[in-house]
């Protein structure tokens, strides 16, 4: 299939809502993630490309001269495809009912958006034929200037819903909204941190907004939407979530936030598939990492092995992988603890090294023990002694330390 479809003048009313109708419709027709139909759409418009697959429905054959006219040119393999995509979508399009998808949605207070919509994340249009045909929402707008995915384990440990917490709490604080999927453990810590920090936080679902699952979780998605967050979803009110539309729902989450950050993962999990999602669309990757004896974090360090993911430990280093370049920089860590010594020339340390606190040392025992010879130990002796780290004494040389010669001076001088 050729050139994509021109977008529908927002001018022509008549057209905006055909072509709103037909995106409902495509969202309960075609699964999540079905390229063909996104293909389908992309190349003749929502309408045309229902209206065509309407009539190939109805009179069981495809008219391939009307479709080209729109899509362009077809080889055997596209027509095989495209063939076989209309034989799937028969049996669900004599069960379609818009209107009792809508009715469904205004039970809920849902609402349709699709493209062109102030309410649309214009994130979503980088998937290409994977995007979706519309959205149904619950809440706010699911659209963010800055939004950070937190995805993980269902079957988190203590440590991973408390990492979560305090990354979510801390990065509403500072205005980012939190995209998750609304599922246990690791997903539902990140939609809480967020209430809990006083920000918005959106949930991705694989079912109808009218749905929650898992159910235990209803309290809190319904707490998202009054906190002013949504609740969203790619099928209509009714939709039962599969293993399918989970998979695929990962690539929405990923789409609409600036950064993905794992924070547990099993080795093989709907975490790192989100992870995969937002490196494949350019988007940045984080991943915390855990202990190496723990089989919740494998996804996470697999990732950091791999080279998908960059290691986060706080909100700062989140907020800088997924913000502005040079505005969003984490604060340089605090220095650690100085030695005395981490100034010198390594000469000058080898001969530091060479003495002793309570033995005295000549020169020449000092040059063996550097392995240097007597003229640059004897060097070395005076630039420590001036540095207050080596003193003579009758006997010899010995370490000292600035403290320790600070506090001779102050005796001296009282």
């Amino acid at each position: 299939m050729s050139a994509p479809h021109h977008p529908v003048d927002p001018d022509d009313h008549t057209g905006r809502e055909s072509d709103r109708h037909a995106r409902a419709v495509w969202s309960a027709l075609a699964e999540p993630g079905d390229t063909v139909a996104g293909a389908l759409v992309q190349a003749c418009g929502a309408t045309s490309s229902l209206a065509w697959v309407a009539d190939a429905v109805e009179s069981g054959r495809a008219d391939w001269s009307r479709l080209e006219e729109a899509a362009g040119e077809l080889d055997a393999t596209l027509r095989r495809r495209v063939d076989a995509a209309v034989t799937r979508w028969t049996p669900r399009w004599r069960s379609l009912d818009p209107d009792r998808d809508r009715a469904a949605a205004a039970r809920c207070g849902a609402r349709l958006v699709v493209p062109g919509d102030a309410a649309w994340p214009n994130g979503l249009d980088d998937l290409g034929a994977l995007a979706p045909f519309a959205l149904w929402v619950r809440g706010g707008p699911p659209t963010a200037t800055r939004s950070v995915a937190i995805v993980g384990a269902r079957a988190s440990t203590t440590y991973g819903e408390r990492v979560t917490v305090d990354l979510a709490v801390e990065l509403a604080r500072q205005g980012w909204v939190v995209v998750s999927g609304g599922a246990y453990g690791i997903d539902a810590a990140a939609h809480r941190g967020a209430l809990l920090g006083g920000g918005t936080t959106h949930v991705v679902l694989a079912g109808g907004v009218d749905r929650a699952y898992p159910v235990g979780n209803a309290p809190l998605l319904e707490e998202v939407v009054r906190a002013g967050g949504s609740l969203v979803s790619e099928v209509p009110p009714g939709s039962t979530p599969s293993r399918g539309r989970f998979l695929q729902r990962n690539r929405l989450i990923a789409a609409v936030s600036h950064a993905t950050v794992v924070v547990e993962a099993a080795w093989r999990s709907g975490a790192a598939s989100t992870a995969h999602h937002a490196a494949r669309l350019l988007r940045p990757v984080g991943a915390v990492p855990g202990p190496v004896t723990s089989a919740a974090s494998a996804g996470c360090h697999r990732l950091l092995r791999d080279g998908v993911a960059v290691c986060v430990t706080d909100a700062a280093e989140v907020a800088e992988l997924a913000g502005a370049v040079g505005r969003d920089l984490a604060p340089a860590p605090a220095p650690g603890a100085t030695r005395a010594t981490d100034d010198l020339d390594p000469l000058a340390r080898r001969v530091h090294d060479g003495l002793s606190r309570r033995t005295a040392r000549d020169v020449e025992q000092v040059a063996a023990r550097a392995g240097a010879n007597v003229v640059e130990a004897r060097a070395m002796l005076g630039l420590l002694e001036l540095e207050g780290l080596a003193r003579r004494v009758p006997a010899g040389w010995v370490v000292t330390d600035r403290h320790e010669e600070r506090r001779g001076e102050k005796k001296r001088l009282s």
